[in-house]
């Protein structure tokens, strides 16, 4: 569905992934992957990483306990989305969100961040610029 990624993002995401409390390692495995594989140096992808975690964290206890991460890359920029499913209680109004210091963190160290809250749940996409002229050559291999 059109509505379901960032503005002039491909439909096809290079990561679609369902989580949960039990899969955020793998979560994090793979976008540091995603990250370097995107050009992105070892510090930088690291900060996507931290950027993602703490979103699905957030997904997980205070959304509905478990989300969806997808990630694109378009023109220069590697955008993550992730999305928590249905936050809504029996009545269909929205859970109240609680502030804290993860988005705090989160606007911090992503480039750009949208987050957009509903009777659906939570999406909040971040995107980090990507280097120039450093196409598929970032992280260092051990």
């Amino acid at each position: 569905m059109a509505d379901d990624h960032p503005a002039g993002v491909p439909l096809v995401p290079v990561l679609d992934l369902a989580f949960d409390s039990g899969t955020l390692g793998a979560l994090r495995a793979g976008v540091k992957l995603h990250a370097c594989e995107a050009g992105l140096p070892e510090d930088r992808a690291e900060d996507v990483v931290l950027v993602v975690h703490e979103l699905a964290a957030n997904a997980v206890c205070h959304g509905a306990g478990a989300g969806r991460l997808r990630i694109w890359k378009l023109a220069g920029s590697l955008h993550c989305q992730v999305e928590d499913g249905d936050q809504a209680d029996a009545s269909g109004r929205p859970l109240p969100s609680r502030p804290g210091h993860g988005l705090w963190l989160v606007r911090q160290v992503a480039d750009r961040m949208r987050i957009l809250s509903g009777a659906r749940g939570t999406r909040a996409t971040v995107t980090f610029d990507l280097p120039a002229g450093r196409k598929g050559q970032g992280c260092l291999q051990a």
